[in-house]
């Protein structure tokens, strides 16, 4: 502890030092603060900060634990919320300059008040594409989130700004969303670890736009503390009519569990012949050795599918299009030329393709049900390249995002659970991801697999920005 800084810490080792008196909320959340006004003018991963209402949070954490009386399982640790969750007290405007910030802003989102009931330290928001519509984090309010390992390339998106935050010391924990890769992707590109639970796991309010192919997620910089959040969200809530129930036990119990016997399948491509990054390629591939090493059979296998994105576009673009039909001309012109764009695209489908686009996306979820039945996980990249240049939708001018992602999209479409955990560099130092698939409401299963592959190959948990 003597030479380890306090925004070095995950959640976990925080919560032990408030419990051994070496270390205090109030010091922790300070030490937050610091980092962020340090740095995050080079990152711009936070919209919103309200330090005195931090440090007031911070104080009566200290106060229980002085008390000897800690409440919840995340009494004083910092914690950043995607600008996509209503918070009472705070803005949500969604990166968009269409959202009036006077509010009122009276309602916790389902996943938030979770987070306070266990007295989690709310520091702020973090950016997000206007209205989560795309995998890199820019918008038209907030401007361009950049990737700490290199200030020049994007943190990937939608939740950036969260996976930045995280990346950079600037809040252990992090509250994201995940529509079509929106935890995993800027997790893969800053360097941290995230979860996409089955979809309900944790429950939303208001429902997404995008309907049932939207998650939230937590984004971490080491599994246990995955596991620690998840267990905290993981809670039904009435305002969701489509949430889950509440697990009949912890997800952290279940991370030491032995991988021997564990039927993995790993590809490179989903079948999809999409070209991937070499270095990215190997990198996969020698996790999965590691995975043998654990235990596990590994062997080459694709899931069966084809390329699901022309019916995700619809499913998608017609999603952005319901988010945007209250607006007025005005208000539309003020709207990310891209959204616009998948607006007006969304407004031209019809009916029956949505309709076939769900029976797409049905279809789908059989093929890897039944894959499941063979192989406990799938093994694939994250994302096919590095982190690009910031400030682009794509490394490729005209390009949509799907272009790229993917490895992502297709299990929003089908809503299994899928993790993003580092698993090497490329040669000019940028994170690669490996996430690791699991069908649905294996979530446990997937973490245990992630925390083994952790235990073998750690991974630093905080990086400082540069260039």
């Amino acid at each position: 502890m003597a030479h380890t800084q306090p925004t070095e810490l995950p959640a976990t080792e925080l919560l032990a030092a408030y419990a051994a008196g070496t270390l205090s909320p109030v010091e922790a959340c300070e030490a937050v603060l610091q980092r962020i006004d340090d740095h995050d003018h080079a990152i711009n991963a936070y919209c919103h900060l309200d330090p005195e209402a931090t440090l007031q949070a911070a104080r009566e954490s200290e106060k229980r634990w002085h008390q000897g009386q800690p409440a919840g399982r995340l009494d004083g640790v910092p914690t950043s919320v995607k600008d996509l969750f209503l918070t009472e007290g705070h803005p949500t405007l969604r990166g968009s300059r269409t959202i009036d910030p006077a509010g009122p802003w009276t309602e916790d989102a389902p996943a938030v008040a979770h987070l306070r009931a266990h007295n989690a330290v709310i520091v702020g928001k973090t950016t997000t594409p206007e209205l989560a519509w795309k995998a890199v984090t820019d918008s038209p309010r907030h401007g361009i989130t950049r990737n700490p390992h290199n200030t020049t390339r994007t943190a990937g998106g939608s939740s950036g700004g969260a996976a930045a935050a995280v990346a950079t010391g600037m809040a252990p924990l992090a509250l994201g969303t995940d529509g079509g890769g929106s935890v995993r992707i800027p997790a893969a590109f800053c360097g941290i670890t995230t979860l996409k639970p089955t979809y309900g796991r944790i429950p939303l309010y208001p429902a997404s736009p995008f309907g049932t192919l939207s998650h939230a997620g937590p984004m971490t910089t080491t599994v246990t503390d995955t596991a620690l959040m998840l267990d905290v969200l993981a809670h039904p809530d009435p305002r969701d009519w489509s949430a889950l129930p509440a697990p009949t036990d912890s997800f952290l119990d279940h991370l030491g569990g032995s991988l021997t016997g564990m039927r993995i399948a790993v590809s490179l491509d989903l079948g999809f012949d999409t070209p991937v990054d070499p270095q990215i390629a190997h990198a996969i591939t020698r996790a999965a050795t590691a995975f043998e090493e654990l235990g596990a059979h590994v062997e080459a296998a694709d899931p069966g599918i084809t390329d699901p994105r022309e019916d995700f576009h619809v499913l998608w673009f017609a999603g952005a299009a319901k988010a945007t039909e209250h607006l007025t001309d005005d208000q539309r012109a003020l709207l990310d030329p891209g959204l616009a764009d998948i607006c007006r695209q969304g407004l031209t489908y019809s009916a029956q393709d949505y309709l076939e686009a769900t029976n797409t996306r049905m279809l789908l979820g059989q093929r890897t049900a039944a894959f499941h039945q063979t192989y406990d996980l799938l093994l694939t990249p994250t994302v096919p390249i590095p982190a690009f240049d910031a400030g682009r939708e794509s490394p490729t001018d005209g390009d949509r995002w799907t272009t790229w992602t993917p490895f992502t999209y297709p299990f929003n479409m089908t809503q299994q659970p899928a993790a993003s955990i580092p698993c090497g560099r490329t040669d000019d130092g940028l994170p690669i991801g490996l996430q690791i698939i699991g069908p649905r409401h294996a979530d446990a299963t997937v973490l245990r697999a992630a925390h083994a592959y952790e235990h073998t190959h750690p991974w630093p948990r905080t990086t400082t920005p540069r260039g």
